[in-house]
């Protein structure tokens, strides 16, 4: 992915080339297709599919960085994205979290390293890397792949992070790690 609506790839031979989208929402769209069409050629899925859909500003997150996230979550089903289970797009809250502390399923933690300010990603995590075989009642049967459209819509770095003035994200009590917005408290700056 690249600004303006350009794509690059290396073709069969190694050669380097660029496609033009006529718009972005034509651009995003194919690199999710391109994403889906990865995991549907693979074995076995055994690792995160990640594919940026726009890149953002800023430095890429590590691990200790807070972030705030919209995003979209679908059932992997027929080899494509089924129902959507969860999505907090429409609503007034982003979900917070501090990558590396556990709060958030295994396939969010990895795949969102890396991303800027801005920028939105399509990440397709195996059920390892989700709720695995205990799946969560009522929403994700068991051993689900999982499709997730992230945006990072803020960022605060850990090393810019002094004390209580920075975010801090608490505990909460949950079977399962989720990436549902909780009663994860952030301090306003």
């Amino acid at each position: 992915v690249r600004p303006n609506n350009y794509s690059t790839f290396y073709d069969d031979h190694r050669q380097n080339r660029s496609i033009m989208f006529e718009s972005e929402k034509a651009a995003v769209d194919f690199s999710k297709q391109v994403c889906i069409a990865k995991c549907n050629s693979s074995p076995a899925l055994d690792s995160v599919l990640c594919q940026d859909l726009l890149l953002g500003e800023g430095q890429g997150v590590e691990g200790g960085d807070s972030l705030e996230v919209a995003y979209t979550g679908w059932l992997f089903q027929n080899n494509g994205l089924g129902q959507v289970f969860d999505s907090n797009v429409n609503k007034d809250k982003l979900l917070r979290l501090k990558l590396g502390s556990g709060k958030v399923i295994k396939g969010w933690e990895e795949g969102m390293l890396g991303m800027k300010k801005g920028g939105r990603r399509f990440l397709i995590i195996p059920p390892a890397w989700a709720y695995g075989a205990q799946g969560v009642a009522g929403r994700v049967p068991p051993d689900s792949t999982l499709v997730f459209e992230v945006e990072v819509r803020r960022v605060k770095l850990a090393k810019e992070c002094s004390g209580s003035d920075g975010l801090s994200v608490s505990s909460r009590d949950s079977p399962a790690p989720s990436p549902v917005p909780s009663s994860d408290g952030f301090s306003s700056d």
